[in-house]
């Protein structure tokens, strides 16, 4: 595919567009950009198809467009002036939640609400960094390879930094989220991959 575009095939850029603006427009979010989502993808678009001379063909592409929409996220919150905190919440109100059905049992949502408000306070309170690397991994669902690409890390840092933010968020959280489905703990998700 990146052949084709690199050919001058617009159909194969636009089919990466479609395939990847999903995931784009969640980690947009998910590092902060809020209202902004939009343009940042739109710009990490342009960029990726920009560099796309320097794209390593063995390399992933949706992790190397992830760092670029993670990079601009940031060049847009630095440039407006936000603070990474106001940012961060209001893009989670802002966040896709699921629609409750009408006949969800209310006290099961309020539930839901809660447990999110939670992980939503410990999360802010983790650095820059560690926050990066849990929502790659867990939010944007990423493996450890694709989260190293994406974060521009070796998988050695990006397994210490995931270990030290879980190991932070335990102990902000301990059982405050409430048995897991799963049974894995607060952050059973995902924790067995990579």
């Amino acid at each position: 595919m990146i052949a084709r575009v690199r050919a001058g095939d617009a159909e194969a850029y636009a089919q990466l567009v479609r395939a990847h603006t999903g995931v784009a427009l969640r980690a947009a979010v998910a590092f902060g950009a809020a209202a902004d989502a939009e343009d940042v993808v739109q710009s990490a678009f342009f960029k990726a198809y920009q560099a796309l001379g320097r794209f390593r063909d063995e390399a992933s592409f949706r992790p190397w467009l992830l760092r670029i929409v993670m990079n601009e996220t940031r060049n847009t919150l630095r440039s407006a002036g936000r603070a990474r905190a106001v940012a961060g919440k209001e893009a989670r109100c802002r966040g896709a939640d699921p629609v409750i059905p009408e006949s969800a049992d209310p006290a099961v949502a309020a539930l839901a609400g809660e447990r999110k408000a939670l992980l939503a306070e410990a999360l802010d309170e983790l650095s820059e960094v560690q926050r990066q690397v849990v929502t790659c991994r867990y939010l944007l669902e990423m493996d450890e390879a694709e989260t190293a690409q994406a974060l521009g890390w070796p998988r050695g840092t990006v397994k210490s930094r995931l270990n030290r933010a879980l190991k932070k968020l335990e102990r902000r959280l301990g059982g405050q989220l409430g048995p897991d489905e799963e049974g894995g703990g607060s952050c059973g998700k995902g924790e067995g991959r990579g």
